[in-house]
């Protein structure tokens, strides 16, 4: 009895699978058999199953025919013998969508998804038509560039290189000066290097115009030969002349809406860049920040890069700002473009990195500004002024905590020099070591002001910057206790030692622009006859954007019919 149970149970199992099988048959359906898989997977029927499992989806992709229906059938039964047919109704469907758009794009993707296709032959002819009649009528120089890289031997590769210079070369001149110098850089056999040297002289010119040094443009005017494709350049010339001479009048209110009546002149203030006293030094490079001129911007780049006092460096670096934002935007550009295709020829240094980096910050071109800051920076000797051009920066972008980061980076610098300088009656104190002092205070009391900002604001961690403000209190604390100490000792030696809260030449400068501004309101009437042009070059060409808008403002009333 015991061997017939074995025996027993088989059969009846088996009497179960083909009562389930049944059942399925009749459903037909895909959700049916695969219920018998489950409750049946090692039946005999099994494969059987399967197969028209298969089948059935096959026949529910072929009625649905998309891409997608096809794409899941072959995904989910790579090995079905209906494999081949649903490829090749998938490929028929993307040849037929490739070709209804009939772009390069399309038909690449066509022969990526199917490069062993039965229409590869007749997709690969199709996208070389759509490669010409794209190329015939793009204005994308990328696209351009693209097809260049891989068609030395093509017919079409002298056309397409034509049509590239000439695009490139549009694109350059009227994007401005850095695109100008790179159409030169990437074009050394262009059709149109002339014309873009020619534009580059423009802007040359116009910057020497805008900075009064007629003399100079004169002298370029003569000596190049691309002048004469300058022709309008008579014409600016004399108009030049004339508004040179409204702002030579000896009538004191003529001189007294100019900002350079209350300035150093250029060569002074260069000269006061090589004083012995750093405090003379950073006066001088704030000053310089006044003169409109592309003559001031070399000096104020050479104390920048080269100064070792902190003070004298943020005061250029300052003032570089204030200069760039007053000259003409395209002139702007053009003396900052020139310079940075000099440097990128001899970029190996740390100071020519930050020289770089403040020529794109200073004309708004961050993200670069940024790669070439972390070039030059130390973590091991911090500067300052960069540093503190981070804080700025993250104020300026509303990241309030990076920004106290920054800041308590940059107190920790002014402790470290607080420390390092040596004060006692016995060694004396050096000049420079006070004028460092007061760079370390300075920049304490900034980093202490930044943190105590962000402390009034939510940040995702407000202990970290109760913490950056104890130690911003320090460095404030020790670097005035140790500047204290240390003019004590000049003034001892030297009664009449300027100290760091000396701010003559920054109160000579904000006196300067109210005596301007009240000078704008009576030039109108009081010389009427010079009144349109000396309110039109303060307009253009004072360094502070509240003056420029005053004399725009009495410029508009003189306009005005009936005035």
């Amino acid at each position: 009895m015991a061997k017939l149970l074995p025996l027993v149970v088989l059969l009846l199992l088996t009497s179960c699978a083909s009562g389930a099988y049944q059942r399925a048959k009749e459903a037909d359906t895909v959700e049916a058999y695969r219920a018998f898989l489950r409750e049946h997977p090692k039946d005999t029927l099994s494969e059987a199953v399967q197969v028209r499992i298969e089948e059935l989806e096959f026949a529910e992709a072929r009625k649905l025919h998309t891409v997608v229906a096809y794409k899941r059938f072959l995904e989910a039964y790579p090995e079905a013998a209906q494999a081949r047919a649903a490829g090749t109704l998938l490929e028929g469907l993307r040849f037929n969508a490739a070709k209804e758009t009939n772009t390069v794009a399309g038909w690449r993707q066509f022969l990526a998804d199917h490069p062993e296709g039965a229409q590869r032959d007749e997709a690969k002819r199709l996208l070389g038509e759509a490669e010409r009649a794209e190329l015939a009528s793009t204005q994308d120089t990328r696209q351009l560039s693209s097809f260049l890289k891989g068609a030395e031997g093509d017919p079409r590769r002298l056309e397409v290189e034509d049509r590239l210079d000439a695009q490139a070369f549009a694109q350059a001149r009227a994007s401005g000066a850095s695109k100008l110098f790179a159409y030169l850089r990437e074009f050394p056999a262009g059709s149109h290097r002339e014309q873009a040297k020619v534009a580059l002289l423009r802007l040359e010119l116009e910057g020497l115009l805008v900075s009064g040094l007629l003399e100079e443009v004169e002298a370029r005017l003569k000596t190049n030969p691309l002048a004469p494709q300058l022709p309008d350049w008579p014409q600016r010339m004399a108009r030049a002349r004339a508004e040179r001479e409204a702002r030579e009048s000896r009538e004191p209110l003529a001189q007294a809406v100019q900002a350079g009546y209350y300035l150093r002149e250029l060569g002074d203030l260069e000269r006061a860049l090589g004083a012995p006293d750093p405090l003379d030094r950073w006066e001088a490079a704030e000053e310089l920040g006044q003169h409109v001129s592309v003559r001031a911007l070399e000096p104020l780049l050479t104390a920048f890069r080269t100064a070792r006092n902190p003070l004298i460096r943020l005061r250029a670096l300052e003032s570089l700002q204030s200069v760039l934002r007053a000259l003409p935007r395209e002139v702007a550009e053009y003396e900052v473009a020139s310079r940075l295709e000099g440097l990128r020829e001899r970029a190996s240094s740390a100071e020519v990195y930050l020289t770089i980096a403040a020529l794109l910050d200073l004309t708004g071109q961050l993200e670069q500004a940024a790669t070439e800051y972390q070039r030059a920076f130390d973590a091991g000797a911090p500067d300052p002024v960069v540093l503190r051009r981070w804080v700025q920066l993250r104020q300026e972008r509303r990241q309030a905590f990076s920004a106290a980061v920054a800041a308590r980076q940059l107190s920790l610098w002014a402790l470290g020099a607080a420390r390092e300088e040596v004060v006692s009656p016995e060694g004396g104190i050096p000049l420079a070591s006070a004028r460092q002092l007061c760079a370390a205070a300075e920049n304490a009391r900034f980093a202490a002001g930044v943190i105590a900002q962000v402390r009034q604001t939510a940040t995702e961690f407000p202990e970290d910057v109760e913490g950056f403000g104890l130690l911003a209190a320090d460095a404030v604390r020790l670097s005035e206790a140790r500047l204290a100490d240390a003019e004590l000792l000049l003034r001892e030696r030297n009664p009449h030692a300027r100290l760091c809260r000396d701010r003559q030449v920054r109160e000579r400068l904000d006196s300067a622009v109210k005596e301007r501004t009240a000078a704008l309101e009576a030039v109108g009437t009081k010389l009427p006859k010079l009144a349109h042009q000396l309110l039109a070059v303060v307009k253009e060409r004072d360094p502070v954007p509240e003056v420029r808008a005053a004399a725009a403002a009495r410029l508009a009333a003189l306009e005005r019919p009936g005035h």
